[in-house]
């Protein structure tokens, strides 16, 4: 069993190639009891974004602040607060934050999605 507070969990600058001014929390995974899975709470701030890459394995996203894009196989999707996602495997994807505040949004992933 696992319980904390988002607050209480290290957030990590993310400097891979093509990432603009983004942040990781891990929220959940298999340090936590969750085998083959991984919650992470990423944050794209004023201007962020994530690469357009794209991996084998899909991944489901809710929003939990902010307003931002998706961008899927080159298709644009609007996202805000209470969105949610799912990004298929292979698909070329990319997160861009769109707002004032900080774009916030959950996302899962089996647990080779996060090495």
């Amino acid at each position: 069993m696992f319980v904390g507070n988002v607050k209480n969990i290290e957030e990590i600058k993310l400097t891979v190639p093509g990432v603009v001014n983004a942040f990781k929390k891990t929220l959940i995974g298999p340090g936590e009891g969750w085998e083959g899975w991984v919650m992470r709470l990423f944050t794209l701030k004023e201007k962020g974004n994530s690469p357009r890459h794209a991996h084998p394995w899909p991944h489901i996203n809710y929003v939990v602040s902010g307003r931002g894009k998706l961008y899927i196989d080159g298709k644009e999707n609007v996202l805000e607060q209470g969105s949610v996602a799912y990004v298929p495997s292979g698909a070329e994807h990319q997160f861009v934050s769109t707002g004032d505040e900080n774009f916030a949004f959950i996302c899962i992933v089996p647990e080779e999605g996060d090495k």
